[in-house]
């Protein structure tokens, strides 16, 4: 596949992956002109996030609106990343009008897939089998998806809870939802790779020892992670994993008042690691608010936490751009 180099994506129009995908609020013509924009930064791979209640809802249907963003990025010469399911933030999605972001506040509205209504009952788990079968089924052979992310960041705490830190409850359903999901996928059997991502690090900078940890780098083809850390931190983050003797994906980075800056994509293109920045283009998202909007008011959105272009396509950096553009020019010459 080369040096993998992208963003994780969604149109600056949806708030939230129901919004990205439900027939009122899917918006094809934003994803092929921000995805456009990626490609003039040197991008060729997005991570894209799914939700199982539009695919319970509409079937085939939501379907046939993947594989049109699918063939959306492949025209401009992007892969995709899928993402099944996500742990984060509300945790009862559902369908229909979604409620207006709360100003200033970093992803107001993203929802989790599935639900605690499905996450901790595992009766129910085998209604979501239907959504994965489908998925591979019809893009389990596609040369257009490029990897699989099964579950993102499936133990995070959820916005009820982040001021308590209480998700004890919630990692041990992640952890057992997480290993059916593999279970399911390896059954299904596609030829693009599988991956959990591992996102939380001890002061060693090694993968925090759980349970969810061991199953995600156990099991995945290719080893992704989450860092937002600085250049050292970093570096000892991708030595640590390095050692597992499987590819290394980064499927988040960049969080500039964290000290996680652009130019870390320095450290991904020497060490050979692929890299997936947060966001793309300031939205409804609201991304470029830092994380911690939500447990304090932010007075000022500068410098900019995630996102790399204002909503007209214009870089927030022009040297962050032209760092993007040289080092994947270097790298496909």
């Amino acid at each position: 596949m080369g040096w993998l180099v992208g963003c994780n994506f969604a149109p600056s129009t949806a708030g939230n992956q129901l919004e990205m995908w439900q027939a009122e609020t899917f918006d094809p013509d934003t994803f092929e002109r921000e995805l456009g924009w990626a490609a003039g930064l040197g991008m060729n791979v997005i991570r894209l996030y799914l939700h199982d209640l539009v695919f319970a809802a509409d079937g085939d249907t939501f379907l046939d609106r993947v594989d049109q963003v699918l063939g959306i990025a492949d025209a401009v010469g992007i892969g995709v990343m899928p993402v099944l399911f996500d742990g984060v933030w509300h945790p009862e999605p559902a369908l229909g009008p979604q409620t207006e972001p709360t100003p200033r506040l970093h992803n107001s509205i993203w929802l989790q897939s599935p639900g605690s209504a499905y996450l901790y009952d595992d009766a129910r788990w085998p209604e979501l089998r239907p959504y994965v079968d489908a998925m591979f089924a019809r893009f389990g052979d596609d040369q257009r998806v490029l990897v699989w992310d099964l579950f993102n960041e499936p133990d995070q705490l959820d916005r009820d809870t982040i001021l308590s830190g209480s998700r004890d409850a919630k990692a041990a359903a992640a952890t057992a939802f997480c290993e059916v999901v593999f279970d399911w996928a390896r059954e299904a059997n596609p030829s693009q790779p599988l991956t959990v991502g591992v996102w939380e690090w001890g002061d060693d900078h090694r993968v925090v020892d759980n349970a969810l940890n061991r199953l995600a780098l156990e099991r995945s083809d290719v080893i992704s992670f989450h860092c937002y850390d600085p250049r050292a931190a970093l570096e000892a983050v991708i030595d640590g994993l390095a050692e597992h003797g499987r590819p290394l994906l980064c499927t988040e980075w960049l969080a500039r008042t964290a000290g996680s800056t652009a130019d870390l994509l320095e450290v991904f293109a020497d060490r050979g690691v692929d890299a997936i920045n947060w966001g793309l283009v300031d939205g409804r998202t609201q991304t470029r608010f830092p994380w911690t909007s939500w447990t304090e008011p932010v007075a000022d959105d500068e410098p900019w936490f995630h996102e790399l272009l204002h909503a007209d396509g214009r870089p927030y950096d022009e040297a962050e751009a032209a760092l993007f553009r040289r080092l994947t020019s270097a790298s496909s010459g």
